[in-house]
Parts: C-alpha cells; structure tokens; sequence
C-alpha cells in the first residue's frame, strides 16, 4: 500500500467553476502514476467552499465508475481560519477503502502544507 504522504503530484487540471475539470493524478517517490477519472467541480465558492466528485466528470457527464465527493470549506474565525474537508463515499466500502489509502494522513498533510502557505503570504 502506497500511502499519500508518499506521494507527489503527477498532473494537475482544475477549473474552478461548475462543471468543470478537477484532476488530481498522484505519483509514488519511484514515479509510478496512480489512475484518475477526471471529476467534476459542482461548487465554488471563492474563498469559501470548492466542492467536487469523481461520479461525474468535467461538463457534468456521468462517469462509470465514482469513489467520492469532496467537500471542502474555509472560514474566517478569531485568530484563524476554520477548515472542513469532508468526503462522501457511496458505500461503507469504498469509504474504508479510502482510510486504507491513507486519507486522514493524505489531508492531515494537506492542511499542515496548507498551513506552512498562509504563513508565508
């Protein structure tokens, strides 16, 4: 099992607008590409909320295959910034498939470099 903080991106495409690209394709330290259905972005709130899902892909098509939906949200509080990434799996398989994957760990590491890129702008 390859977990996410082993990872770098391979290949990114984001439109942030509905309906449009959200690609994410991930890379092992030995470069080996992990397969990605491109999804679809349904929500996008600047500065706010970006909201996405592989059951669909860019324009809204459907896709054979769906992992999840991704739902993530900042807002303002005092002394920070509240962050909420949820993700919605179709069935209690898949979402364990996720956890094996390394998805607390993957986001955890998401928001720590989230984090070190506020601190520095």
């Amino acid at each position: 099992m390859v977990r996410a903080e082993a990872l770098d991106l391979a290949r990114v495409a984001m439109d942030p607008r509905p309906g449009g690209i959200f690609s994410v394709v991930m890379a092992s330290p030995e470069g080996v590409e992990m397969d990605e259905t491109p999804g679809c972005i349904l929500l996008v709130e600047p500065q706010k909320r970006l909201v996405w899902t592989d059951a669909l892909g860019p324009e809204f098509r459907p896709n054979a295959q769906s992992f999840m939906t991704a739902d993530i949200s900042m807002e303002a509080v005092d002394g920070g910034t509240r962050y909420r990434a949820l993700a919605r799996h179709k069935s209690d398989a898949d979402r364990r498939s996720h956890e094996e994957m390394g998805f607390h760990e993957g986001w955890g590491t998401c928001l720590t470099q989230l984090e070190g890129l506020a601190e520095r702008l």
